[in-house]
């Protein structure tokens, strides 16, 4: 591949990451703190530990893996991680507090973008020793992944919540965008779930 076409498969992948980071951001706005923070599945997904997760993972696969951890204070990695301690924001940590930590990783994350290219090696540590020798290439698909998940996750979250729904703030990419036909189809949906039902 020339060096050319790297650099514009380089822009193109962060491009899509940033576009997925605005639709992380879009599904907590307008939402009050307490459904930001409150779990919303059996398991404790909650909207506002969404986006601190993302916000601690980019710091560490683009600073730690390319050797520049953050210089902030990372409480979430002190003691045992079996809370979760990225998962959900504590009643210390303000809506503002956790969505300026994930503002920090992405400005964080553009020192590495702005000094490598898409082969840069990296290691990331907490991988097992056959794999933790990366590439920022493959570290960029990994996180485009990681956040494209997380999006989904929010996507139900915050349609559970309140209704809202769709891709981004002016572009739903929704195929219903009248309440009414949207009920329509939600109603032939169930009919024909219905319809293939086994007996109980």
């Amino acid at each position: 591949m020339a060096t050319d076409d790297r650099a514009d498969l380089k822009d193109f992948l962060l491009v899509r990451l940033q576009f997925n980071r605005d639709a992380v951001l879009w599904k907590v706005d307008g939402v009050d703190a307490h459904d930001l923070r409150r779990p919303l599945t059996p398991t404790g997904l909650n909207l506002l530990g969404v986006v601190k997760h993302l916000a601690v993972v980019e710091f560490g696969y683009f600073g730690d893996t390319f050797g520049r951890p953050p210089q902030i204070p990372t409480p979430w990695l002190e003691g045992e991680w079996s809370d979760n301690a990225d998962m959900w924001a504590t009643a210390d940590e303000s809506v503002d507090d956790i969505v300026g930590l994930y503002r920090a990783a992405w400005a964080h994350a553009q020192t590495t973008f702005d000094a490598s290219d898409l082969t840069t090696p990296g290691v990331v540590p907490w991988w097992p020793d056959d794999r933790r020798d990366v590439t920022l290439g493959k570290i960029v698909v990994h996180m485009l992944g990681e956040t494209a998940r997380h999006v989904g996750q929010m996507d139900i979250l915050r349609e559970s919540l309140d209704g809202a729904a769709g891709l981004y703030a002016t572009n739903d990419n929704m195929a219903h965008s009248e309440a009414s036909a949207l009920r329509d189809y939600v109603a032939r949906l169930q009919e024909v779930a219905d319809s293939v039902r086994g007996p109980r």
